[in-house]
């Protein structure tokens, strides 16, 4: 499974990328705010920045929500970096947009997927990655495991490409569970990707050995 991090801080994703186990960013127009990053311009500046520290793809998400407005926003990101993909939301000019694209030659991320039929429809109009969110489900007391679950036996059902990047990820459980089911990606904030490292009996037995030693070599 690809781990990506959701977030548009330069510092976390350094960090995460340095850890050695980053395939990738998403980002949004809500996160890139969260940093104070805001205007056309500065966003523009910003992804260039992301994509300057990870190896991997980075997601770089469109405004408009009509099919010319996309395509135009779409090819300019796409034309950043080889390493963008151009993430569009699961609207009908959106699956117009990715079905263009995808003829193009032009990788996509269809994102705030919350059905296997939104999920259908992304994988045939060609989409590289389509996003359902499951901490969003989790919120309104619907399961967002289920949700990928459903779109895994789907596209094994009829050998679809398309990645399942499973979003709104909030927690290490969320990881492992995804993990399971067979989502092809993650997408979280550093603390679900660093949150797997953490175990009491390894913090014990690493203080145990040190000790041990200290003994040994008094």
């Amino acid at each position: 499974m690809k781990f990506f991090i959701d977030t548009a801080n330069l510092d976390d994703i350094a960090e995460a990328q340095a850890l050695g186990v980053l395939d990738g960013v998403t980002t949004n127009p809500s996160l890139m705010a969260k940093e104070g990053i805001t205007g056309a311009d500065n966003i523009i500046a910003h992804y260039k920045k992301i994509c300057d520290i990870v190896d991997g793809d980075v997601s770089a998400e469109v405004i408009s929500t009509d099919f010319e407005g996309m395509v135009k926003e779409g090819e300019a990101l796409a034309a950043l970096h080889p390493q963008i993909v151009v993430k569009i939301p699961m609207i009908a000019d959106g699956v117009k947009a990715c079905k263009y694209f995808s003829d193009k030659g032009i990788r996509t991320n269809v994102t705030l997927i919350f059905s296997p039929g939104q999920a259908l429809l992304a994988a045939k109009a060609g989409a590289t990655y389509m996003s359902p969110f499951l901490g969003r489900l989790d919120d309104i007391s619907t399961d967002g495991l289920q949700l990928i679950a459903e779109i895994r036996h789907i596209y094994d059902n009829y050998g679809f490409e398309t990645q399942i990047l499973a979003a709104s990820v909030r927690n290490t459980m969320h990881v492992i569970n995804c993990a399971k089911l067979g989502s092809d990606v993650m997408t979280g904030p550093l603390s679900s990707i660093t949150g797997l490292l953490k175990h009491p009996l390894t913090d014990s037995g690493l203080a145990k050995f040190l000790e041990d030693y200290k003994k040994g070599n008094a």
